[in-house]
């Protein structure tokens, strides 16, 4: 798969040239491949836009990109919260959520930590205000506009931490989240195939695609927990989708600057890897980084969001700035490679260009390599770098 996909890389630059040319002005970032089989940018219907987005757009110094439109678009976001407690949002989240009707999604997708909680000394109104703020500038405007909200619990929204005893930690926190997910009115719009322990493990479907939500609030899932999973994704109508994803908080490998560390990824990561290999997923969402690094270890494609709230931060090589970012995926069922990217800086709203990314990353549990890119195309320097830093197992994948 992603040999095909390096095969194309020259007729991609070449196409993403003449759309920075054409789409997004001289001084923009040209975008990760979204139209790497359609040399000129289709033809987008323009929806209807509130006056706020209007006015954002506007006051933009260059066009709002809009890729080509795949069978299916996912909108991706992550990492929504400021400090502890807090029921406010930064701007760009409200950007955001202004921005969705521009690009049509067929389905919004968060990778947690939606609320500021993860604090013992949080009371229940405290939390349920943050939970209103929530539903306010987020969950509602989505329900009004008919777009779909799949969605995973992070650390700061129900924390699946555990004390020596075995029991949760903030299980306060836990009980408000199913709480404010199980009332009706904030139904997220999916169409649910398992929904017997949502918020924390269930599955959904997006026309031909099949989703699995794991607890990823914490480094560990329970054995019995990660039975579910996998029977949900051995089923009949997972396997019978054309594209599986996970969604989970915390990522297998680590790729930010201090969070490269164990119980910041999640244990036995190479394990669970093969778990969802095993079963065909062929995409990971998480968030909890705060840095946006798309990338894949074997055959699984790993998505690493980077946040719309507060606090980005830098990946563990490389010299780009940190930076918020949302990211459009356009599944195209016919293209070998199945996705296609397009992801902004929600602080310019420009275009990211996936060739400042790092080509690999050598977190301290295994090396994670640019999606575009294996192993066997590093340099021999490149290589022995990454052995040098870790081992060959933790290399090569």
């Amino acid at each position: 798969m992603m040999r095909r996909w390096r095969q194309r890389m020259s007729r991609f630059l070449a196409i993403g040239l003449l759309g920075l040319i054409a789409c997004v002005g001289s001084q923009s970032l040209i975008s990760e491949p979204s139209s790497e089989s359609t040399p000129v940018q289709e033809e987008v219907a323009k929806p209807a836009l509130s006056p706020e987005a209007q006015q954002l757009i506007a006051e933009l110094p260059h066009e709002l990109f809009n890729p080509p439109r795949g069978d299916v678009r996912l909108m991706v976001i992550s990492d929504l919260n400021g400090a502890y407690g807090s029921t406010d949002y930064d701007p760009e989240v409200d950007k955001a959520i202004t921005l969705l009707p521009f690009w049509s999604p067929d389905v919004v997708l968060c990778s947690g930590d939606m609320i500021a909680g993860q604090n013992l000394s949080l009371t229940q109104p405290q939390i349920e205000a943050m939970w209103a703020a929530f539903d306010k500038h987020v969950s509602e405007p989505l329900r009004n506009a008919n777009i779909p909200y799949g969605f995973t619990l992070g650390n700061h929204d129900a924390s699946s931490a555990q004390s020596p005893s075995q029991t949760f930690l903030f299980q306060q926190e836990r009980d408000l989240a199913a709480a404010y997910w199980q009332n009706p009115e904030h139904d997220p719009g999916v169409e649910f195939i398992e929904r017997e322990e949502f918020p924390f493990y269930y599955s959904f479907r997006q026309d031909d695609i099949f989703f699995v939500v794991w607890d990823g609030s914490s480094s560990k899932i329970p054995a019995e927990k990660l039975a579910k999973v996998e029977a949900m994704l051995a089923s009949s109508e997972a396997q019978s989708a054309k594209l599986r994803i996970l969604l989970g908080h915390l990522p297998l490998y680590g790729v930010a600057t201090g969070r490269d560390k164990p119980g910041e990824v999640m244990d036995n990561a190479d394990q669970l890897r093969a778990l969802l290999e095993k079963h065909n997923v062929h995409t990971y969402i998480s968030g909890h980084q705060h840095a946006y690094y798309p990338a894949h270890r074997g055959e699984l494609q790993l998505l690493h969001m980077g946040i719309i709230g507060s606090r980005p931060r830098p990946l563990i090589d490389g010299n780009l700035r940190p930076f918020k970012a949302m990211t459009v995926i356009d599944v195209n069922y016919d293209d070998p490679e199945l996705m296609a990217y397009t992801t902004y800086d929600m602080g310019t709203l420009e275009l990211l260009d996936y060739r400042q990314l790092p080509r690999f990353l050598t977190g301290h549990n295994g090396a994670v390599y640019r999606r575009d890119l294996e192993w066997t195309d590093l340099s021999p320097e490149e290589q022995a770098r990454c052995i040098q830093k870790l081992d060959t197992e933790k290399c090569e994948s």
